[in-house]
């Protein structure tokens, strides 16, 4: 069953929230990041993207990125910026929109539970990503930012989500310049909420693969040079945010292809035979709509050969009815003909891309429903790449996990 940790997070104090809250590592470039934190010494991205402070020409596995990243954080949390909590609490940390809310418990798992699956995975790990971040997390003995979870949904975790909101002001509030609106609240009573998640049989990754690897493999690192037990030290713990299956929002995770051959395109129309419609997004799974030429068109993609969980997922059936056979893309992770846009970018991005010649044909997606997700994860498979896009996304900064 599952273990949460309660931690003595490092938080901003109240008047620094806004300039050190910053949006995860691998959702911008570096020449984003750059542009975010200028004129922000305390921004939170000093941290987590520490090649913004060293000469462009600097390598991005140099060593100095690494000890750029770890004299940032020892000067932030050194610093009149910062704080840390003298006893170790559990954390709530609500995201809030116009149209969603999602309420979640922001607390330290174990790498034990990572590594035994009762933490499930539903997609491969990059070994370069890996290295990187494991990198990060030893030279600053931190796990700076968390990773998303979700869980199916527990009414006794749910109570005591309940009962701390409304019972106790939140510490940090935040609105980003989405207009995401990011609460806080936190709890020494973490006893309830260890026992309440000891009965839950597993949590699911959403978004942070490589952080949850990286994780597990600093701990293992750690473990064999300080020659202790696993789970004796705070580094067997890593920061995850746990919210519940029914409050998730995924948006979709459209492509683009580039392709020198444009007959594969006419071949894909006069094969299957896509029809113009006003609509840019799908109304409902099973069918995913093309721009081509100025020109919006609709297709219902094949049924799948299999029953597999994967192969009826819409990012498959794309992958096996199209982009293999007209396209030739047989691996989309190492393909240079294929890119993925977010869904957030929305799909006046893929007019853009298409009609600047960046690329010759998009597909709009329907999202990947969360359950999909889990049921995956539950079969021990792994998802198509990039078939999920989280929003609203958690900020970096708000809460730092030491050890």
């Amino acid at each position: 069953m599952a273990i949460v940790h309660p931690f003595k997070g490092w938080l901003p104090k109240t008047d620094y929230v806004d300039e050190v809250a910053c949006v995860p590592y691998d959702v911008i470039s570096k020449d984003e990041a750059a542009e975010m934190a200028l004129g922000k010494p305390t921004s939170f991205l000093h941290v987590i993207r520490p090649e913004i402070d060293l000469p462009d020409n600097t390598p991005f596995h140099a060593d100095a990125v690494y000890e750029k990243g770890a004299e940032n954080l020892k000067k932030l949390i050194e610093s009149p910026v910062m704080q840390q909590d003298s006893l170790p609490h559990i954390y709530i940390y609500q995201l809030e929109t116009e149209e969603h809310k999602q309420t979640g418990v922001f607390t330290c798992v174990s790498v034990q539970d990572y590594d035994n699956d009762v933490i499930l995975k539903h997609e491969l790990t990059r070994p370069d990503k890996e290295d990187d971040r494991t990198r990060h997390i030893l030279e600053q003995s931190a796990h700076a930012e968390p990773v998303m979870f979700t869980y199916k949904d527990d009414d006794e975790v749910q109570f005591l989500i309940e009962k701390t909101t409304v019972t106790s002001p939140p510490v940090i509030e935040h609105t980003g310049e989405d207009g995401v609106i990011h609460k806080v609240w936190k709890t020494e009573k973490t006893a309830d909420f260890a026992e309440a998640f000891s009965k839950v049989p597993h949590m699911y990754v959403a978004d942070g693969h490589h952080r949850c690897k990286a994780a597990s493999r600093a701990a293992e690192k750690l473990r064999k040079e300080k020659n202790i037990f696993p789970g004796e030290a705070e580094f067997e713990y890593f920061p995850a945010v746990i919210f519940p299956m029914s409050e998730m929002k995924i948006l979709p995770y459209n492509r683009i292809v580039s392709c020198q051959d444009k007959s594969r395109i006419n071949d894909l129309f006069s094969t299957l035979n896509p029809v113009k419609t006003e609509r840019q997004t799908p109304d409902s799974k099973g069918s995913v709509h093309i721009y081509y030429s100025g020109s919006w068109y609709k297709l219902e993609l094949p049924e799948p050969e299999s029953e597999n969980v994967v192969s009826n997922l819409d990012a498959s059936r794309l992958q096996n009815s199209v982009l293999k056979p007209f396209f030739g893309i047989e691996n989309p992770r190492t393909n240079p003909n294929i890119n993925f846009v977010g869904g957030i970018r929305g799909t006046g991005e893929l007019e853009r891309l298409v009609d600047k010649n960046k690329a010759d044909i998009a597909f709009s997606m329907y999202p990947t429903s969360i359950e999909e997700l889990v049921a995956v994860s539950d079969a021990g498979l792994l998802m198509p790449p990039k078939s999920t896009w989280f929003e609203p996304k958690l900020k970096s900064g708000i809460i730092i996990h030491t050890f």
